[in-house]
């Protein structure tokens, strides 16, 4: 059965969502029994990968609160962004500089309709129905164009999106687009599923591409040359939980401290700037 927003847009309850599913691996509640049923094939047999799910979320927070503390960056476009969970993109920036603005972009209608509360409680915050893989209508979309000054820098999220996009749809291109788009002193956060060659990797990517017909897993390399013609800062492309650990978490490399799981080696994220 499909429900219907208020966009006329369909929500298809019949169909898992890769935002729902990702939803339910965070422990919310923004989705149906077809999302849990995939989250629980996750959860039974792969053991221990919500923690990719975790991971992911926790290097973003740590990269947006890296980004407004320590440049003069306050625009940010959120591509894929996925339901709305605990520390939202702008709810984090925010939290340090409350003039900051974010527009969210997403293809999910579900994700749209919870956009609409973002909408409600912040005139500083947007929502763009929109795909990843057409750029230019995201760029030109009337909503990002009300909130975000191309003549300045911006930060660019591609948190854990891009491993959705197929080769021949040309994910890199995806990246060069908003890189000419945005000036010098723009930052581009990435996160990507990430290929360890091994039994896990395997199996998790078979799940993928059962459930939603698309997804691939990459290697370091690989995405290193998505942010092809952008610097990419220390400490480079790096499992999510050794992206810039907070001290709290102690050490996170496996000489003493807190061990990472091969689970959370199969999320990398990094981040990068344009220089010029």
């Amino acid at each position: 059965m499909a429900a219907m927003t208020d966009e006329g847009r369909s929500i298809d309850r019949t169909r898992p969502s890769i935002a729902r599913v990702y939803d339910y691996l965070l422990g919310g509640t923004d989705n149906y029994a077809v999302d849990r049923e995939i989250g629980d094939v996750f959860k039974r047999d792969l053991p221990g990968s919500v923690a990719i799910a975790f991971a992911n979320r926790a290097a973003l927070v740590r990269a947006v609160a890296e980004i407004v503390t320590t440049t003069d960056v306050r625009q940010f476009i959120d591509l894929g962004s996925g339901l709305p969970t605990a520390d939202n993109v702008h709810q984090i920036a925010q939290r340090h500089a409350p003039e900051s603005r974010v527009v969210y972009v997403d293809i999910d209608p579900q994700v749209l309709v919870h956009g609409r509360t973002l909408l409600a409680e912040n005139d500083r915050t947007r929502v763009v129905a929109g795909d990843v893989r057409r750029p230019e209508e995201v760029r030109a979309h009337p909503a990002t164009l009300e909130l975000i000054d191309f003549e300045r820098p911006v930060a660019v999220i591609l948190s854990a999106v891009l491993h959705h996009v197929n080769d021949e749809e040309d994910p890199a291109g995806i990246v060069r687009y908003w890189r000419d788009q945005v000036p010098p002193g723009s930052y581009f956060f990435l996160s990507h599923f990430r290929s360890g060659d091994n039994p896990e990797t395997a199996e998790a990517e078979g799940i993928l591409h059962q459930t939603f017909g698309r997804g691939r897993w990459r290697t370091d390399e690989e995405i290193a040359s998505l942010l092809d013609g952008l610097e990419i800062l220390d400490p480079g492309i790096v499992p999510a939980p050794l992206w810039r650990p907070d001290d709290a978490d102690g050490p996170r490399h496996g000489g003493g401290g807190q061990e990472i799981t091969v689970w959370e080696r199969l999320i990398a994220a990094g981040l990068a700037r344009k220089s010029a």
